[in-house]
Formats: structure tokens, sequence, C-alpha cells
């Protein structure tokens, strides 16, 4: 327990250093790859979006209206 607690705050630590003093690895990482991933994520959702619109078979049951109708009124006999 000692050893994974020492890790932990030498880990902390090191990434408030990173903080600290400003780290340029994300930076470049963003300006880089940041509108491509955007981009390709956007594309992949639209696609995986119109696989199950179109090709799965769902029936998605958007709107009830026109669908249920009220069972006819049953007179009591008297």
């Amino acid at each position: 327990m000692y050893r994974f607690s020492k890790v932990a705050a030498n880990l902390s630590g090191q990434a408030v250093r990173q903080v600290r003093h400003g780290s340029t690895v994300r930076q470049d990482f963003h300006s880089k790859y940041g509108l491509g991933m955007m981009v390709g994520g956007a594309v992949f959702c639209t696609a995986v979006w119109s696989y199950v619109l179109t090709q799965t078979g769902i029936t998605w049951n958007l709107s009830p209206v026109g669908k249920v109708t009220p069972k006819p009124w049953r007179e009591a006999d008297e």
C-alpha cells in the first residue's frame, strides 16, 4: 500500500509541475490533429446513425396520433 501511495503522489506531483510550467505536448496534439479528429468523429457518427435509421428495421413509433383510437362506449344494460 505504501508503494501505491508513493507512486500516486509522484504522479500527481508531475501533473502539477506540467500544469504549472505549461505542457506544450497537448497544445501540439490539438493543433495537429484536433480538426481532423473532430471531422472524423462527425463522419463516423453520421455514418453509424444513418445505418441504424435505414438498415436495421427498427420501428420508431414517434407519434401515436392517428394510431390510437378510443374504444367505443359501452352502455350499461338496465
